[in-house]
């Protein structure tokens, strides 16, 4: 008969660690929603994208436990966002030069 065993040891963190992102996640959450209250002219957008980058990267290191995962696993996600944000920018280029200003 085979031996299978998993050679994969992945410690749990421990509740702490997961309380302290939830909390990170509702301030992150609350600087956002104070933001949309002042005038930040062209950066309010940067900003709230700035903070959704974040959030999502605490979500998906902690909570999809992908910090501990393989390299295959990242590598795929990777190229996942990449080609996401090669679409995006296709996007706004093509919006760009649609409607020429006068």
């Amino acid at each position: 008969m085979s031996d299978n065993t998993n050679t994969h040891t992945h410690e749990h963190p421990g509740y702490g660690l997961y309380i302290l992102v939830w909390a990170g996640l509702v301030g992150l959450t609350t600087i956002t929603v104070a933001l949309s209250g002042f005038n930040l002219a062209s950066l309010t957008v940067v900003v709230a994208i700035a903070i959704a980058i974040v959030k999502s990267l605490l979500v998906t290191n902690y909570f999809m436990h992908v910090r501990t995962d393989s390299a295959v696993f990242k590598v795929f996600i990777f190229v996942c966002i990449a080609i996401f944000l090669v679409m995006i920018i296709l996007t706004f280029f093509d919006l760009t030069y649609r409607f020429p200003l006068k």
